[in-house]
């Protein structure tokens, strides 16, 4: 069997890393530090303005050097490079991955079936800055002749979770006497207290979505057009207040865009890796076309890094490798990411789907049933608030749950010296974590015997530190990237499709069998399991 066919779990990698676990799973943290005095300097590394302090980890240098021996007995330079030179390694949808090529500078050429995309992704980019600037400036008015003062994007997954974290992640570069709003659930809900204090007359709906068919994005896209036209009277008014980011320019036209207010994207694009494309729309118009160019700048020196660095000193792939040794030899099934920064507090969300739609396959690159855990459940909150919520479970709980602290040297919001507050939380909570407290320390305090038990704390959970010195689109742009190419790492560990999501494609073939039968006059018959009919029956009875 040759290196590319041979089973994850039959590597010779793996095996060692197997027996180094067996070797590791009992020897805490405290000894860690105790024998090597100069581990919290030597285990880390830094690239793009980031600086990862990994010694939290329950590693050794060996372990590193057999993660890394993992790493290159699965391929991962030449999957690199493969995925940077425009090969089709999205295998299920016969497309190339090409994600890097939207922060690529404009001398550089990269081909996907013969077409040159970086002169295309600028080409957008070029039309996006100057549609940005005259909104920006008043200069793009309104049908009845006013500024256009509110600007809501309407789109669904990748869509949405990328425009509403980068707008938030970068608010205080923000146009402020604009308002920026965001709709993706088909719940009315949503659009209704979007939009319940607009006038229509200074509102511009940016409707994102690559087919232009997505039913919920065209639901509200078209629940958007009648609130618009209500007030506006005139068709015409849709040229004036709606503008498309799609694949698909024969659906807008239907939809009544006209070419001029079309930004067109690529299926090498995948959704949760789109939001430095034209999907950012809405995020450059926000921060201005300088601010965007930053922020893909930062992108693309976190692209260089991966792709050029040695693994020992690879942030992505240090964090990627570090994930499976956890996910796949100690059993963690979940993974925190904690931002002590309230501008990243749609963060987690964000990298919900892009971890958890990547990597949540049960089927190999070969066809083959995975044997072995892959992606793990993602979630967060800024600190400090998840230290009153849900620490205890991090610091005392059952389970073993790694967790990414994400800091800031420099506050972008000076307040009475509370940034030193939040960082010193930060740095106490990754020390308490790895340290724990004993039942002696604690009784040596003067806590009696019956009490040291529960005020006790194990220690031996493992964190990464990402130290950054401040938050600016550039390092935003570096600190998503970095997480991609981490999850792209774990892919290729993995042998799974990073690039697909066949997952999500079933609830919507039954969804649409079931409108019809929610919608009808007369009873439908029923073809479904016992508890959807009952279920059906029951709505349809309260709804009447």
């Amino acid at each position: 069997m040759n290196a590319v066919s041979q089973p994850l779990t039959e590597r010779p990698a793996w095996k060692a890393l197997a027996a180094h676990y067996q070797a590791m799973r009992n020897i805490h943290l405290r000894q860690l530090f105790a024998g090597d005095s100069g581990r919290g300097k030597r285990l880390a590394a830094e690239a793009a303005g980031i600086y990862l302090d990994y010694s939290k980890n329950r590693i050794t240098d060996e372990t590193i050097q057999l993660l890394v021996q993992l790493a290159d007995e699965c391929r991962l330079r030449d999957r690199i490079d493969a995925m940077f030179s425009g090969d089709k390694i999205n295998v299920t949808e016969r497309r190339a991955v090409l994600h890097t090529a939207l922060r690529a500078p404009k001398d550089e050429q990269i081909f996907a079936d013969g077409v040159d995309v970086v002169a295309e992704v600028h080409e957008v980019l070029d039309r996006m800055s100057v549609f940005s600037q005259q909104v920006r400036d008043g200069q793009w008015l309104g049908y009845t002749g006013k500024r256009i003062k509110n600007v809501i994007n309407i789109g669904l997954g990748g869509s949405d979770l990328g425009p509403v974290m980068a707008y938030e992640a970068l608010h205080y570069y923000s146009q402020r006497d604009m308002r920026f709003l965001f709709v993706s659930n088909v719940d009315g809900t949503d659009f209704v207290e979007a939009t319940r204090y607009l006038n229509p007359e200074e509102t511009l709906f940016i409707i994102c979505s690559k087919t232009f068919t997505t039913l919920e994005t065209m639901v509200n896209a078209h629940a958007a057009r009648a609130w618009s036209l209500r007030k506006l009277g005139s068709e015409e008014a849709v040229s004036r207040h709606f503008v498309a980011v799609s694949a698909n320019p024969e659906e807008v036209a239907k939809f009544g865009i006209g070419e001029a207010n079309q930004f067109g994207f690529w299926d090498w694009v995948g959704g949760r890796y789109s939001m430095d494309s034209a999907i950012g729309l809405s995020t450059m118009i926000a921060i201005g076309p300088e601010n965007f160019r930053s922020m893909l700048a930062g992108f693309r020196a976190m692209d260089e890094h991966f792709r050029t660095a040695p693994f020992e000193r690879n942030l992505p792939a240090l964090m990627g490798l570090l994930s499976v040794w956890y996910i796949n030899f100690f059993g963690v099934q979940t993974m925190a990411v904690l931002p002590y920064e309230q501008y990243l507090k749609y963060f987690p969300s964000y990298l919900q789907q892009l971890t958890m739609e990547s990597n949540g396959k049960h089927i190999t690159l070969d066809g083959l049933p995975v044997d072995y855990h892959t992606a793990p459940v993602y979630w967060g909150e800024p600190g400090t608030n998840g230290q009153h919520s849900f620490y205890q479970l991090l610091h005392q709980g059952m389970q073993l749950i790694p967790c990414d602290f994400i800091g800031f040297c420099q506050t972008l919001n000076p307040v009475n010296g509370q940034h030193d507050l939040l960082m010193a939380n930060l740095f106490a909570q990754t020390e308490a974590l790895a340290f724990g407290k004993t039942e002696q320390e604690v009784k040596t305090e003067g806590t009696p015997d019956w009490l040291a038990p529960h005020r006790s704390f194990e220690g031996n959970r493992p964190t990464n530190t990402l130290l950054v010195e401040r938050l600016t689109p550039q390092t935003l742009g570096a600190l998503i990237a970095l997480y991609e190419h981490s999850v792209f790492t774990q892919g290729v560990i993995w042998h799974i499709n990073s690039f697909d999501q066949w997952g999500v494609e079933l609830g919507k073939v039954l969804a649409q069998r079931m409108i019809p039968e929610l919608e009808s006059a007369s009873e439908p018959q029923l073809n479904h399991d016992s508890s959807t009919n009952t279920l059906i029956r029951r709505y349809r009875q309260f709804r009447a």
